[in-house]
């Protein structure tokens, strides 16, 4: 922070007291992935306000808005989650095991087996969206 990058600053600033105000709830934040939820969410918010400020004609406040998406973008980078394949792939294994255990395949049951404790996704880095479009084209 010596380079006075105020963007940066202000948006580390942001996630760093998000994160502590969600130390004092019943849901802190402990792995990457919750992380990275968090990030998103920030992102998505200062989406929202860009388009506020493009609708007001406020540049100044849009290269702002801009600048923290740039910021938020890259930190969201940084986490390493499961590609796309892995995830089909540990979607397809799931499948095909109910399959042969006789059981009824349904999408929440998919992801309840997926993430249960011990389940093959349990823990992981893996955005949960990206699973549930996965277990959706794999069982149409």
């Amino acid at each position: 922070m010596r380079a006075k990058d105020t963007n940066r600053l202000n948006v580390v600033r942001g996630i760093l007291n998000e994160v502590t105000n969600s130390s004092k709830t019943s849901a802190p934040i402990k792995t990457d992935m919750q992380l990275l939820s968090l990030l998103r969410k920030k992102a998505s918010a200062s989406e929202t306000a860009k388009k506020e400020f493009e609708a007001a004609g406020r540049s100044d406040l849009i290269e702002k808005e801009d600048a923290q998406l740039n910021v938020l973008d890259e930190y969201a980078g940084g986490v390493q989650t499961w590609t796309d394949d892995q995830v089909r792939d540990a979607v397809a294994a799931a499948i095909q095991d109910m399959k042969s255990s006789g059981s009824k395949i349904v999408v929440g049951d998919v992801l309840k087996r997926l993430f249960a404790p011990g389940g093959d996704l349990d823990g992981k880095p893996v955005e949960k969206a990206k699973v549930s479009v996965a277990v959706k084209q794999l069982l149409s």
